[in-house]
């Protein structure tokens, strides 16, 4: 994964969103979660305080911290998912 965001984001002329914030934290996985970290402070930095989407930025960015030093939680499944069997069934077993 590169270091770069996409032009248009940090473009002067482009107002920062939630939903930027929210496309680029979504499909965060602990071994990228830092470099989206930096990606989402550099959008955020000139936002004043009271921001939406610097709000929601430093909400992501404390995530992001949190999913690189602790990981993603095995077993956690959303209300829409059903459950993948467990691996380690298979090597008790056997």
């Amino acid at each position: 994964m590169s270091g770069a965001e996409r032009p248009d984001r940090l473009s002067p002329d482009h107002r920062v969103s939630v939903d930027d914030i929210r496309a680029l934290v979504g499909a965060a996985t602990p071994h990228f979660a830092l470099q989206l970290r930096d990606r989402l402070a550099q959008l955020i930095a000139g936002l004043p305080p009271d921001d939406p989407a610097r709000i929601e930025g430093e909400r992501g960015i404390a995530r992001l911290e949190h999913m690189a030093r602790e990981g993603q939680g095995e077993g956690q499944v959303q209300e829409h998912e059903q459950p993948l069997p467990s691996l380690r069934l298979g090597r008790d077993a056997g």
